[in-house]
């Protein structure tokens, strides 16, 4: 483990961060925040951008290619070589392939979730579901996103949002848990934007004052709602009550900060950086990211879709064997792969030479990977059993394989990574103590991750 020099946070301080998230919690007679300790890791991450692929990308099909393997197993796509000697990543993938110098790729990702909601889940908190259940429904028992606990723990004191989430809520059927900060309190939600980046008069209604408000009304409203809550005291004043209470005095903050307007602001970026983006929803989403990086958001989630996919070759996300008596290759060959193969080395390059990308963790990830061996569709279904996770940035080494799979690409064969371990290592990465511990609403202590930090990936 790595120390904090003499100087560095003290517990006093930790503990006074930790205090300001009381604002937040649902229920203050049972959950009392969190108990901080100094640090035990130095962050190397700044921020974080989460670019999460709803519905599991294939990884046999991507990173993890097994041009040997038997006839039903191997990819119909070809491998090509990378920057890396010895990296074969899929031939539809020749730009990410020029990048593939600034990445680590974790090969033995695994766990036992097969349905989306409760594999997503698992993927957005790093805690395993109760239950494997498409019907998993979000409730405040679950656990908080990454981004909720590092607006809780380590927020922003630069004025902007610690935690960013768009374009979309992301559900198959019911909305996936994981996506705000359940039982830490509604403080620590993320900023939502459901406003798609790529429409030309993209903006935020959010942050905008109505036409008929100034700001000396605005403030007028916040006085009468703080002589209406010193009433409500003679009552037991709710959980939820002060939960909202925190969130409406963070977001009208962010009504009058024009450093905020002026992050999301994307036409102050040139045209042709766009173009390289691709002027796609999840484009612009990914260069909107990078400018929220640059103006000190913490982390950042971006959803490649709002759904899992199905038999559309134009939208959705990558559960691919959804088509009929067909194959799953043509939504991959049109859509998917070339949505990725523009976007993630663009946006990778341009953190790079912006000298962004040592501070800034990228994670690609989904909720799983995809069955080694085809099905009768010419496709492949849910494979939780070992995938594939891209990281970039943030303190991970570059041109590094960490884990082997088997022959056929179905279980690790060496360096197994839980989903446990990723999210401790990226809490460490940012400097969090993966032991710290949060209490539930039931007022247990439970630490942020039971997993071990992956050290061998930093560089």
């Amino acid at each position: 483990m790595i120390d904090l020099p003499a100087d560095g946070l003290s517990r006093r301080a930790a503990l006074r961060i930790g205090g300001l998230g009381l604002l937040g919690l649902t229920m203050p007679k049972l959950l009392r925040g969190a108990e901080i300790s100094p640090p035990k890791w130095a962050p190397r991450a700044k921020s974080v951008i989460f670019l999460y692929q709803f519905g599991g990308p294939s990884h046999v099909d991507t990173f993890d290619m097994k041009p040997e393997a038997p006839d039903g197993i191997r990819s119909l796509y070809q491998p090509i070589a990378t920057r890396v000697p010895g990296l074969q990543i899929c031939h539809h993938l020749p730009e990410v392939a020029q990048v593939m110098d600034k990445v680590t790729l974790l090969r033995t990702v695994h766990h036992n979730m097969k349905n989306h909601n409760s594999a997503a889940y698992y993927a957005l908190t790093g805690h395993a579901p109760p239950l494997d259940d498409i019907r998993l429904r979000d409730t405040l028992e679950l656990f908080p996103a990454y981004g909720s606990v590092v607006d809780k723990l380590a927020p922003s004191s630069n004025g902007m949002p610690s935690f960013v989430a768009y374009p979309h809520t992301i559900r198959d059927g019911e909305v996936t848990p994981g996506q705000h900060a359940s039982f830490l309190g509604k403080a620590h939600d993320p900023l939502l934007i459901t406003q798609d980046p790529s429409d030309a008069s993209f903006r935020l209604p959010e942050l905008s004052l109505p036409a008929n408000l100034t700001s000396d009304r605005l403030n007028s409203r916040r006085a009468l709602q703080h002589l209406i809550n010193q009433q409500t005291k003679m009552m037991e004043y709710s959980a939820a009550s002060r939960g909202l209470d925190a969130y409406y005095e963070k977001a009208l903050g962010m009504l009058k900060s024009p450093q905020i307007r002026k992050a999301f602001d994307l036409s102050q970026e040139p045209a042709a950086l766009k173009d390289k983006y691709g002027r796609t929803t999840y484009g612009q989403s990914c260069l909107l990211a990078r400018r929220l990086v640059e103006h000190g958001v913490k982390f950042i989630n971006v959803y490649f879709a709002d759904n899992i996919g199905g038999k559309s070759t134009t939208s959705g996300g990558w559960d691919t064997h959804g088509f009929d008596n067909t194959r799953m290759y043509p939504i991959l060959d049109a859509y998917q792969l070339p949505m990725t193969n523009r976007t993630l080395p663009t946006l990778l390059t341009d953190l790079d030479e912006r000298g962004l990308l040592d501070e800034t963790l990228v994670v690609w990830m989904g909720e799983f990977g995809r069955t080694p061996r085809l099905n009768s569709n010419i496709s492949r279904d849910h494979w939780p059993q070992c995938y594939t996770v891209l990281l970039a940035g943030g303190g991970v080494k570059r041109g590094f394989v960490y884990g082997k799979s088997d022959k056929s690409g179905a279980f690790p064969d060496q360096d197994p990574v839980r989903l446990e371990d990723l999210t401790a290592t990226m809490f460490a990465l940012l400097g969090l103590d993966p032991a710290t511990e949060v209490h539930d609403v039931l007022n247990r202590p439970l630490p942020l991750s039971s997993g071990r930090v992956v050290q061998e990936i930093f560089a």
